[in-house]
């Protein structure tokens, strides 16, 4: 670019110094980086973590080391799993840093200067040229055919024609929308070359305010995060009341307060909640690792369980739905092959397969031609794309040929011209722009632009972005000039209007949407998942790409400026019913996401560019496109789908509901089995009979329990109806009321089952050992039970059987074993203080524990016939 340094000298080094050291680099505060230490120190300050760690200190104190250890195991196996998904993903503010050009060519003392883009201070004189990163905020001092891609702040896919600024012209506007006179930091030249005068680095760029806000939102708790913290609240108050009451009743009742500490103790060791933390960080880390097999990043465990309870899916058009690039989609010519009047409009993306008509050929060779041949710009990039599909074997692709001038795009004249020469020497020239510009190029009659604006409404009502091309030649009246005499462009026409040029049609041109888009959807629908597109694009535009993804109402549109218009109530009215909003810039999103969460919503949000991260953060599930979208955006989500594939947060739905599902269902089974143990320890003291469980005992059963509720539970596919019933309500608790009644009901009926055999063997004389050896063994096997029959809420025992779940047979088979172990092994059966159980015995005590789970069982088939 031809630049004189006298016109333009730019700061002086002394004045950019000083302005550096005055207003400091032009980047973005660094967030404090999350060390591997520092991400330790988060996950053990956890409530749940300090329980458990409290709870281990406890049973050591107590002397019972296995139930210290096994909990601790526990603790270092679950902050191993978090380490190592929070440091995998982990990414820092730094990443807008990167959306900047490393360097940058500016103007100082007279002289240009390649230099980091952080230096660049507020004053300079950057030099723009095709395919740079704008470093900063600035307004066009010198621009000639200036095209920029600002999709990154915007959200549209097309690049916006940039002018330079007028006399007077000296504040920024908000970027999007053609011939505005200023260019923002991070966005891409396209085409042309400007001179611009910077006017805000860092924090005071348009980046710099998405930067503000996204260190203005704060990450909320899932409220299954705070309803457990509060259930191991309750249980834990409640156990130490229990605990304290069977001291003092044993004491009091029997003089003996040792025995009854150790009794209280053993209690305790029973029904703290210690199960409970366990099952919810391994669901949610085990969770992650499943999202992460499905090519799905989590950026924070909690949001794995919140996916499946999302009731509003806002999605980014741009790059989202749609691939954020430019394919042609309908060709029209108004004559065939022979030159006869043949009007001719054909659907690109309907005749994949197919070969092009001849007669499209000259309309497609005089487009490429019409462009560059290394282009940036998204819509010759797409003529391009189309004649390496189609045109590769023919004679219309001329790579031998040397462009000699180019006519370029101007506000007076929206339409440019290539002249080319052939290694014959033949001149062509190839016009194309918009279709009203080249209809003036060529000269139309009344008749002809009537005619050509039919068509143009035709193609625009579905979403095209549409181009006129046509073939010129040198007037008649003119000096033809050969190319092989041609020593230079002056020789040439001063402008288009110079030339000869025959129309040959029109170019539709979209951002096409993907495939995966329409299904996903609509299995949205049938999930109860009302989805919304949020877009910077047109309202037309907007329109036609939820008729093709199916989203509904697909004409119900709320723009950006109607948006500022509303009043909060107004806006919670509109937002009840509209599922599109277009023209929306980076804050009315986040406006857009607060207001759903206003009315309850929870709100998942789908995104890829720096324009959508504060709405990713401030979203319960921020969800970023990992291959496309930005660091920032990455940054900012919660989940990055590592594959840009719409249909993987489809299942990524699936998998959060299926973790919350089993998360209830171990929870329920952890509740239910802690009933008969906490009634069989306290039961005895209340009557006054021999303790039925001892810490060996308690500890036993640990070993079946915890590895149940965490490792079977977890392990079990998603219920059958998982993808055709609505997300649970924002405000239902883990556990309804009816949840609850059958949870207890569930351990009652085991309780009396258990109370009912010890007391029957008791009273029969059979002796204390004998009578806990039939109670502990029923114990054993209803608690198998009550896991085989927890496996679903919804099927029957037997039915569940038949799906795969490998960790639930190795529990299976290990309680039985462990059980025939410490029931025939001389050693154990004294340490356990049982009696020889009899084939005849035994057998009892495996029904009365089956028969205590049966009644759910019937339940559930009752349910189901009902």
């Amino acid at each position: 670019m031809a630049v004189d340094p006298k016109t333009w000298p730019g700061l002086s080094s002394l004045e950019a110094h000083t302005r550096l050291r005055q207003e400091g680099y032009n980047e973005l505060p660094a967030s404090d980086r999350r060390t591997f230490w520092t991400i330790a120190l988060e996950i053990i300050q956890e409530p749940i973590f300090l329980l458990l760690v409290a709870c281990g200190v406890i049973y050591w104190m107590l002397g019972d080391a296995q139930e210290a250890l096994i909990l601790m195991g526990f603790v270092l196996f679950i902050v191993a799993i978090n380490l190592y998904q929070e440091q995998k993903t982990e990414k820092s503010l730094e990443a807008l840093r990167d959306l900047s050009s490393p360097r940058a060519l500016v103007i100082r003392d007279g002289n240009r200067q390649r230099i980091a883009g952080r230096e660049v201070v507020r004053g300079d004189l950057v030099i723009l040229a095709e395919g740079d990163r704008v470093p900063a905020d600035g307004l066009l001092r010198w621009s000639t055919h200036l095209t920029v891609d600002e999709s990154l702040l915007t959200g549209e896919s097309l690049p916006v024609r940039k002018r330079a600024a007028g006399w007077g012209e000296d504040s920024l506007a908000s970027p999007g929308g053609d011939d505005l006179p200023a260019v923002f930091s991070g966005t891409l030249v396209v085409q042309g070359q400007a001179i611009a005068e910077v006017l805000a680095t860092g924090l005071h760029t348009e980046m710099g305010k998405i930067g503000r806000a996204l260190q203005t939102v704060v990450p909320e708790d899932t409220r299954l995060q705070r309803e457990t913290r509060h259930i191991v609240k309750q249980l834990t108050g409640i156990a130490i009341l229990i605990c304290v009451a069977v001291v003092l009743i044993y004491g009091f009742t029997r003089g003996d307060w040792l025995n009854g500490i150790l009794a209280g103790l053993a209690l305790a060791m029973a029904i703290l909640p210690n199960e409970i933390p366990v099952v919810l960080t391994i669901f949610l880390a085990l969770g992650a690792w499943r999202f992460s097999q499905q090519r799905v990043l989590t950026r924070r465990t909690p949001v794995v369980e919140t996916l499946g309870a999302a009731t509003v899916l806002c999605v980014d058009k741009t790059g989202t739905l749609t691939f954020n690039r430019m394919a042609v989609q309908q060709l029209f010519v108004p004559k065939d092959e022979e030159g006869q009047p043949q009007p001719l409009l054909y659907d690109v993306t309907d005749h994949r397969q197919e070969p092009l008509p001849e007669s499209l050929h000259r309309l497609v060779e005089f487009g490429i031609l019409a462009s560059r041949r290394d282009p940036f710009d998204p819509m010759e990039k797409a003529l391009q794309q189309l004649g390496q599909d189609y045109l590769a074997t023919t004679e219309h692709l001329h790579g031998d040929w040397q462009m000699l001038h180019e006519y370029p795009l101007s506000p007076e004249l929206l339409a440019m011209s290539c002249v080319w020469a052939s290694p014959q020497g033949d001149l062509t020239v190839a016009a194309k722009g918009a279709p009203e510009a080249i209809a003036d190029l060529c000269h139309f009659d009344g008749y002809q632009r009537s005619a050509l604006t039919d068509q143009i409404q035709a193609m625009a009502q579905a979403g095209l972005r549409i181009l006129g091309v046509a073939q010129g030649s040198q007037s008649a009246g003119k000096p033809r000039t050969h190319a092989r005499v041609l020593d230079s462009p002056a020789q040439l026409p001063e402008n288009q209007h110079d030339f000869d040029f025959e129309f040959l049609g029109l170019v539709g041109l979209a951002d096409p949407v993907r495939p995966t888009v329409a299904p996903a959807i609509a299995e949205c629908y049938r999930a109860g998942i009302r989805v919304i597109m949020i877009t910077g694009d047109y309202p037309a535009t907007a329109s036609t790409i939820a008729a093709q993804i199916g989203l509904t109402p697909a004409t119900a549109i709320l723009t950006g400026a109607e948006l500022d218009q509303l009043s909060p109530e107004q806006l919670q009215s509109r937002i009840a019913t509209v599922n599109i909003f277009a023209r929306v810039v980076p804050e009315q999103k986040l406006q857009i996401v607060n207001a759903l969460k206003q009315r309850g919503e929870i709100v998942a949000m789908t995104g890829d560019g720096v324009n959508d991260a504060p709405a990713l953060k401030a979203a319960h599930i921020g969800i970023a496109m990992g291959g496309r979208g930005t660091d920032v955006a990455r940054e900012a989500a919660d989940l990055v789908l590592l594959e840009d594939d719409f249909s993987a947060i489809v299942a990524s739905v699936k998998l959060g509901r299926r973790i919350f599902d089993n998360l209830k269902k171990g929870m329920a089974y952890t509740l239910a089995v802690h009933i008969p143990i906490a009634g069989i320890s306290l039961i005895p003291v209340i009557f006054q009979w021999p303790l039925v469980l001892m810490p060996i005992h308690i500890a036993f059963l640990h070993l079946l329990i915890d590895p149940a509720c965490t490792i079977v539970f977890e392990a079990e596919p998603a219920e059958a109806d998982a993808m055709d019933r609505p997300p649970r309500p924002p405000r239902e608790p883990l556990f309804s009321r009816r949840t609850l009644r059958l949870i207890c009901l569930q351990g009652l009926s085991v309780l009396v089952v258990l109370v009912a055999v010890f007391a029957i063997a008791y009273y029969r004389g059979n002796g204390e050992f004998d009578a806990r050896t039939l109670a502990f063994t029923a114990l054993i096997i209803a608690n198998l039970s009550l896991i085989v029959t927890n496996r679903s809420w919804s099927r029957p025992a037997l039915a569940t059987l038949t799906t795969p779940n490998p960790a639930l047979w190795w529990v299976l088979g290990a309680g039985v074993g462990l059980l025939a172990m410490i029931l025939y092994q001389p050693l154990l059966r004294s340490l356990f203080r049982f009696s020889i159980l009899h084939p005849v015995d035994l057998a009892l005590a495996i029904a009365a524990g089956v028969l205590s789970t049966l009644w759910f069982e019937a339940l559930k088939l009752n349910t189901k016939r009902y």
